[in-house]
């Protein structure tokens, strides 16, 4: 299989940053994109770096020459941002689809939640405090799978992780249709990242939404690591 050049939108955060890390690895030409670069910036694996702000078009001449798009867009977890996230999985993502017609690439794959569709899991004090915090931020990501659902042309997957984990890769990873496997809570992004590629690489799960967790120690869903999260 020839590699394939991969545009990653918000190449910053935790998953892009192992999207451009696991691409390269693998053999793919690709391209990170953050809101600013400057020329100090580097990517891992020798990946190109590229400018592009969701809420503000045209971008399209970024997507030029691209056989997929990877958006990792996120959010940050400090209360002002939850309370009125910017709009950049329902607009963002809005903005991306048009870019990507006007540059004639099909394929996109996306983040969500699987806490769109089943917000009800997880440990009681996860139900009580990070379920109600984030509750903006998943209405957004449900108004993003609708606009993905109304995009022709677009050969979409938006990949639902659970709580997000900063860990290593594993290959022990599980996935199922629309929601995590009801014992587990956790996604590792290095995880979340191979499995990403994956569909792409695959051309699996389009106009699907697939979910993906791990079965972790406790210690990952404890309390102190979730104030720890949230406060970092």
């Amino acid at each position: 299989m020839g590699g394939k050049r991969i545009v990653v939108i918000g190449a910053d955060g935790m998953t892009g940053r192992e999207v451009l890390k696991q691409g390269a690895a693998r053999g793919h030409d690709m391209v990170g994109t953050e809101r600013d670069v400057s020329a100090s910036d580097q990517a891992p694996g020798g990946a190109e770096l590229a400018a592009l702000d969701a809420l503000s078009p045209p971008f399209k001449h970024v997507f030029e020459r691209a056989d997929a798009v990877v958006s990792c867009l996120g959010v940050g977890n400090d209360p002002a941002t939850l309370l009125n996230p910017p709009p950049i999985y329902d607009d963002g993502t809005r903005n991306i689809v048009a870019e990507m017609k006007k540059a004639g690439v099909a394929r996109l794959v996306v983040i969500s939640a699987t806490f769109v569709e089943s917000p009800n899991r997880g440990p009681l004090h996860f139900k009580l405090t990070a379920v109600p915090a984030l509750a903006r931020v998943f209405a957004q990501m449900s108004r993003m799978e609708d606009v993905l659902r109304d995009s022709d042309g677009i050969d979409w997957t938006a990949v639902r992780p659970g709580w997000l984990l900063d860990a290593p890769a594993t290959d022990d990873w599980v996935v199922r249709d629309r929601v995590i496997s009801p014992e587990m809570i956790r996604t590792r992004h290095a995880d979340l990242a191979s499995f990403m590629l994956d569909v792409v690489e695959q051309g699996t799960w389009i106009h699907g939404t697939p979910a993906i967790a791990r079965d972790e120690p406790p210690e990952h869903s404890d309390l102190t690591e979730l104030l720890d999260e949230f406060a970092g």
